[in-house]
C-alpha cells in the first residue's frame, strides 16, 4: 500500500511538472486549472494511501474495509484525477461524468478510513 501511495506521489509530481512547464500556453487557462485540480486530488489521495497503508501496517491487516478505503482512493485516483487529464488534454466529453464517480470514491474511501481509525485493534 505504500509503496503504491509512494510511486502515485511520484507521478503526481511528474503530471504537476508537466502541466506547469509542458502545457502552459498550450491549453487555455481553464483546461490548465482543471489540469491542476487533478494533480492536487491526485497529490492529496494519494498521501491518503500511505497513510492507510502506514494504519495498515501498524494493525497488521491489509483487507477488510481498510483495504476497502485504500482501494477506493486509489480507483477516485485513477476516475477523477485520470478524467480531469483526459478532459484537459482535449479527451471526450463523455469523460465528464465520470470524474464525479472518483469524487464519490474519495468520500468513501475517507469515510471507511475514518471508521476503522475509530475501531480498537
Amino acid at each position: 500500500m505504500i509503496g503504491i501511495g509512494a510511486i502515485l506521489m511520484a507521478l503526481g509530481v511528474v503530471l504537476g511538472a508537466f502541466g506547469a512547464h509542458g502545457l502552459e500556453g498550450k491549453i487555455t487557462p481553464e483546461k490548465l486549472a482543471t489540469f491542476k485540480t487533478g494533480v492536487d486530488y491526485h497529490l492529496i489521495h494519494a498521501l491518503g494511501m500511505i497513510a492507510i497503508g502506514l494504519l495498515a501496517a501498524q494493525r497488521g491487516v491489509s483487507g477488510g474495509a481498510l483495504g476497502g478505503a485504500f482501494w477506493c482512493l486509489f480507483a477516485g485516483v485513477i476516475l477523477f484525477s485520470g478524467s480531469l487529464y483526459a478532459l484537459a488534454l482535449g479527451g471526450p466529453r463523455w469523460l465528464g461524468p465520470v470524474t464525479p464517480l472518483g469524487g464519490a470514491l474519495f468520500i468513501v474511501g475517507w469515510l471507511l478510513l475514518a471508521w476503522m481509525a475509530t475501531k480498537s485493534v
